[in-house]
């Protein structure tokens, strides 16, 4: 490894959302995110177990991003623990499920979309 490189202290994938306020609540209120920062009206943070999403107000190609879910597409993986008592958590919630879950062989596994369409993978 190359001296000059920096050590990567966090990495925050950037989700382009059309209602910030909607996308806010529903990571909080479903995932239990808490807002890390905000900036202006269009830009916010979330942080959970010190992992970071970005949130950005723009104009989201959700038909696009519904499309997606078709082939299961996945935007972000969580890989967790307490797979099973979370998705009968999940299952009590305003939630798209994608993908129920299932057992694969590289783990247990289920899928759900945002409000913006965006697939998150949880698996364990």
């Amino acid at each position: 490894m190359h001296p000059a490189y920096p050590q990567i202290k966090k990495m925050s994938p950037l989700f382009v959302v059309a209602d910030l306020e909607q996308s806010l609540n529903f990571y909080r209120q479903n995932l239990g995110f808490e807002i890390d920062f905000r900036y202006e009206d269009f830009y916010a943070g979330i942080i959970k177990d010190g992992f970071s999403i970005h949130l950005k107000l723009g104009y989201s190609a959700i038909k696009n991003r519904v499309s997606n879910s078709d082939d299961e597409h996945i935007d972000l993986t969580f890989e967790i623990t307490g797979i099973n008592d979370f998705f009968e958590v999940i299952k009590t919630l305003p939630v798209t499920i994608i993908q129920p879950l299932r057992q694969m062989p590289y783990g247990t596994e289920f899928y759900i979309a945002d409000p913006d369409g965006y697939t998150l993978a949880f698996l364990e």
